[in-house]
């Protein structure tokens, strides 16, 4: 195992990419069960992981307000006040 390079972790776009190559090739349906099932895995997998990527995301996006006394409040992003409307 010494001759094998550690892949490196794929980006958010790479991984929709890869799944949106993986729905067109399973919607064709000429692949064998095998292939299939194989390809489901994968997929999965990767919803998996972007839906962690986003959620990531998510959990760093916050929205900046000033508070009593002029300076800024981190609030999370769909905290809303009175000025939104």
């Amino acid at each position: 195992m010494a001759g094998k390079k550690k892949e490196e972790p794929q980006t958010f776009e790479q991984q929709i990419a890869r799944l949106e190559e993986i729905v067109a090739l399973m919607e064709k349906g000429d692949a064998e069960l095998a292939d299939s099932l194989a390809l489901f895995d994968e997929g999965t997998g990767l919803i998996h992981s972007c839906g962690k990527l986003l959620d990531e995301a998510e959990q760093k996006v916050v929205r900046l307000m000033k508070g009593a006394d002029g300076a800024p409040v981190e609030l999370p992003f769909d905290t809303k006040d009175e000025s939104d409307g």
